[in-house]
Order: C-alpha cells, then structure tokens, then sequence
C-alpha cells in the first residue's frame, strides 16, 4: 500500500488531471475543486495522529506535520473562495480548465516539499510548486499579469538555482561520510553526520540555501516578486502566495539551519537569519506606509511577518523557535482570511484600491468586522496567535540580545500603526460607493461562501494562541526542540 504521505500528494495531482479533462461548460469543476481539497484535508488530519517516521523520501515528523495540516486547511477554504468568485475573474474555458489543475498542482507540490525528507525532492518540489504559481499569477494574460508573472519567474528562478548550488554543496560535504546515493541528501541522515561533514562546506552551503530559498521566502532583498504577485494575479492565489509558498520555503531553510548547527566548526546560521529577518521587518513596515493598493499593502505585511519569523529562528532555542513556528502557522490562517476579505470587498466596490474600499463594516457587517478584526490580528493584537508569537520573542530577544528590542520593537510599532491606519481606512467611517464587477459573487449564499472561511480562519487563529488542544502544543514543542 502507498505511504499515507505520499497519498497526500498524489491525490491533488491526479485531482488535477480530472480537473483540466472536466468541460467548463458544466460548471461543476470549481465544486469538485473543492472535493479535492476536501479529500486532501481529511489525508493531512489522519496524517496529523498517524505515527511519526521516515518512508524512503519523505518524514513525517512534529515540525512538517502541524503546516501540512493548515497547508491542507488553507486550501480548502481557497477552493471555495475561488469557487465563489471564479465567475468575476472572466476566464474562458481553457483558463478555467488550467487554473483549476495548476491549483491542484501546486497543492501536491506544496505538501511534498512539507513532508520531503530528501533535500533533492523538496528542491523539485519547491520547484514544481514555484512553476504552479508562475502560471496562475500569469493566467489573466494582461501586460500587468505577465510582467509580475515574469519578474516572479526570473527572481525566484535564479532562487532556486542558488537553492540547487547549495543542495549539491550539503550531498558533496555529506559523501566521504555516508557515500553516495540517497543517505547524502537524507535529512536526518545529514542530521546525524553533520558533525564529522566538512564544516567549510556546510557553511558555504547555508548561504547558498538561505539566499536562494530566501527569494522565495520573501526575505529582503530578493522579494520584489511578491507585492507584483499578489496584486496581479487571479484573487484566491494571494492566500496560498502568502499562506503556504512562503512557509515551504522558510521550512526548507531551516532543515538546512538544523544540518549546520549540528557541527560546532560551521558558521553560526543564527546570525543571517536575525539579519535577513531585520532587514525585511524593517523594509516592510515603512513600506506598508506608501502602499495605495491594499492587496500590494497586505503583501508587504507578509514580508513583514517572514521577517519576523525569520529574526526568531535565528535567535534559536526553544521558546523562539516556538515563536517562529506559531508565528507562522498564525499568519497563514489570517493572512489568507484577510486576502480573502480583501478580494470580496475589491469585487464589491470595483476597486482594490485602499481609497475606494471604504466603511466596509457599516455596509456589510459580516465581511467588514471580519477584515477589521484580521487587520488587527496582523497587527499584532490580541486575542490572536500572532499576539503570542511576537510577546514571546520580543521576551526572549530582550532577555538574551537586549540591544535587539529597539529596531525589533520599531518595525513591530511602525507596522502595526501602519496597519491600523488602513484598518480605519477600509472598514471604518462612511461607506464608499458599491460598483460591483460582473458575475461577483453568483452562488446561492453570496457573500456567505466568502465570509464563512475568514471568521472560521480567525477563530481558530484565536485557539492557536490562547486554547490550542494539549497534544497539538506538545507537537509543537517537540518541533521547536527538532530545530534546535
């Protein structure tokens, strides 16, 4: 019988195949979409209480298993956004069959780069899943969707082609020790040898992984391609861009931290990541000061919360890498519940500009008060998860790197402030004029296909930080205690 992970892949793959065979014309393919990502949160949970250990290439352990599931769950809620809105994006049938099977695509490639214990598959993986995005932020085909689909596509190629340098860097380090084949782009066998590796080697190997994932991360200074992205691209992909592709990336560069902190003679990671994480938090919230666009604005903040996650893996130990992983999973549930409600109110007002998207929760409550509240939850407010994730590390930085609490705690002000002006500015004071765009919203229920999955991303965004069930904090633990 298939290893349960690698059903988890296999099955939006061969989702994808039926996907692009189904006609349009019969307009069920967004509900077997739907299906599809159904099915495939159902594997991920079973997955989640299924016994822990490696089948040839992939590993299932406490650090994946927690972003397979939400991976999983970010999916679902995408694919009734998608089916809710998909009339407003005016696809022809060909565009509606490739959009659905390059989704799916991208779904299977992003749960083996999660569950991917050999560095080459996760790199293909990776890949495979860089390629998915590439066409869908492209597929409208206008000048503005084909330069961001282009600028993606040549940053994050030279990406992973530094990524590749790098994987071959760790095998040839690894090779006089375990000798050739899998074993030398094993993880955990990496892991257990890392000691006896050559540590020039392994250092060199970090920095080539750490740029050339980096770019796909969002990290600074090779993440232009992600406000173009996110502003031009069909509406659900912002939440699998941010949500999803950002995490497989960073998951991967901290593999590759684990495999180079385990020999004393490397280079110490710590220090890169504490740098790039600065340097994006910083960048980003001044930037998020100069953004009109809100989907441009809320994918800086993604560069933003990277950052940040980022600065808490490279200080390390148990409570911030802790930090770091709540951090993340909290900023895939609301961040994609933001892009969400962002996208409906773009498709209400005609607009997607901050000016026009006004007193949105006067005028439609249920959507508007859940933006608000996801906004504020970016922000860093409580009663959300990323409340807990940025007090834990702004606790633990100030009780070994005092002197790393000020531009911390600066570009942590700077943004939420920035935020809560745009809060304001969409949801709050009087409403703007609707100009809704054709086939918004053609479903029996409306708006409710759209507000029903950013209440449910915020409130388990609320359990995350403050009623996560026993055993789910136990595994997150024992992830923090895998990295180190």
């Amino acid at each position: 019988m298939m290893p349960l992970p690698w059903i988890l892949v296999f099955f939006p793959w061969f989702g994808a195949v039926v996907l692009a065979l189904i006609p349009p014309r019969f307009g069920i393919g967004r509900f077997v979409n739907i299906g599809i990502a159904a099915g495939s949160l159902l594997i991920a949970l079973i997955l989640l209480g299924h016994p822990h250990g490696e089948q040839g290439w992939t590993r299932t352990d406490a650090l994946n298993l927690p972003f397979v599931a939400v991976a999983a769950l970010v999916g679902l809620t995408t694919a009734v956004f998608s089916a809710a809105t998909l009339d407003a994006e005016r696809f022809d049938e060909l565009r509606i069959r490739a959009y659905h099977a390059v989704f799916q695509l991208f779904m299977g490639a992003q749960f083996l780069a999660l569950v991917s214990d050999n560095l080459g598959v996760m790199w293909v993986a990776i890949e495979i899943a860089t390629l998915a995005s590439v066409l869908m932020v492209g597929i409208h085909g206008t000048p503005a969707a084909v330069e961001a689909a282009w600028k993606f596509f040549i940053l994050c190629g030279v990406g992973i082609a530094l990524a590749l340098f790098g994987v071959i860097l760790l095998y040839l380090a690894a090779q006089p020790v375990v000798g050739s084949g899998d074993p030398g782009l094993s993880w955990a066998a990496l892991h257990a040898v890392a000691a006896r590796c050559d540590p020039g080697l392994l250092s060199l190997a970090f920095v080539f992984l750490l740029v050339g994932y980096g770019t796909k991360a969002g990290l600074v200074p090779l993440h232009s391609w992600l406000p173009d992205a996110e502003a031009e691209g069909p509406l659900p992909i912002c939440a699998v861009l941010s949500g999803l592709l950002l995490n497989a990336a960073l998951l991967a560069i901290l593999r590759a931290e684990a495999i180079v902190g385990a020999n004393p003679a490397a280079l110490p990671a710590g220090p890169f990541l504490i740098g790039f994480g600065l340097l994006s938090l910083l960048l980003a919230a001044f930037s998020l000061w100069r953004r009109r666009d809100a989907r441009r604005l809320f994918a800086w903040s993604s560069i933003e919360h990277v950052g940040l996650a980022t600065f808490a893996f490279g200080l390390g130990g148990a409570v911030a890498n802790l930090a770091g992983i709540i951090h993340l999973l909290g900023h895939s549930l609301v961040k994609s519940a933001v892009f969400f409600a962002v996208g409906a109110a773009a498709l209400i007002k005609g607009s997607q500009k901050v000016e026009d998207i006004g007193g949105l929760a006067a005028s439609h409550p249920a959507l508007g008060w859940g933006l608000a509240l996801g906004i504020a939850a970016l922000a860093g407010m409580p009663p959300f998860a990323l409340f807990v994730s940025e007090f834990r590390l702004v606790a633990e930085g100030a009780a070994r790197f005092p002197w790393l609490v000020l531009p911390v705690g600066l570009g942590l002000l700077v943004a939420a402030a920035a935020l809560i002006r745009t809060l304001q500015a969409l949801c709050l004071g009087a409403p703007t004029r609707d100009n809704p765009v054709a086939g918004a919203f053609p479903l029996p229920g409306g708006l409710l296909w759209v507000s029903g999955p950013v209440w449910l991303h915020l409130v388990l965004a609320v359990l995350l930080g403050f009623a996560a069930p026993a055993g789910f904090v136990a595994l997150l633990r024992e992830g923090a205690r895998i990295l180190g």
